[in-house]
């Protein structure tokens, strides 16, 4: 009996278009760990090598501590797919134990200052700087929107207001240096 491949399934029904159209998280385990494997056997589908390797771990719960010995004594993993797939877990498991690192936290007017003065003194040229802030006022992100010339620069609001969006910021302070002297301005 020959095994189904995946060009022979509908193309709405094959992992990689439903993750396309419906997003990772409505994916069975099987689909996603198919879509990392890429391709099955001459007498295996994908879906079906996904299967055998969820069922051979008793789904993800041991498959997380597998040793590339025993992914690649599953018939069909060799050491390119078993590689892959140590990865995947790896970079699952880093994400599992990811904390943000604590973030500064402004708490006046010179907390902001502080936070840009050193960098920004010895410029040259004028920067325009906003740091982003989330609602614990901590910041996020900080960027250099514009650099302009010796005194003058000229910043579009769309600009700032852009970045603040995709940042999901829920502040900003925004900062300028003058080249001139060691006066930095704040808003």
């Amino acid at each position: 009996m020959e095994a189904v491949k995946i060009k022979d399934v509908p193309k709405e029904d094959r992992p990689r278009e439903r993750l396309l159209k419906y997003g990772s998280s409505h994916l069975s385990n099987q689909e996603l760990l198919a879509i990392l494997i890429g391709s099955g056997t001459r007498d295996e589908s994908v879906m079906t090598l996904a299967n055998r390797i969820l069922m051979h771990f008793e789904g993800l719960k041991l498959m997380k501590d597998a040793t590339i010995e025993e992914l690649t004594a599953i018939k069909g993993i060799g050491s390119a797919k078993g590689v892959l797939l140590l990865s995947a877990l790896e970079l699952g498991k880093r994400l599992n134990q990811y904390k943000p690192n604590e973030r500064y936290v402004i708490r006046s007017p010179e907390d902001g200052a502080d936070y840009v003065m050193e960098e920004m003194r010895s410029l040259t040229q004028e920067h325009f700087v906003v740091i982003f802030l989330n609602t614990k006022n901590q910041i996020i992100h900080r960027q250099t929107i514009f650099i302009g010339s010796l005194n003058a620069s000229i910043v579009h609001p769309r600009e700032i207001f852009r970045e603040a969006v995709k940042r999901s910021a829920a502040s900003i302070i925004v900062a300028h240096n003058h080249p001139s002297g060691v006066r930095l301005q704040g808003a």
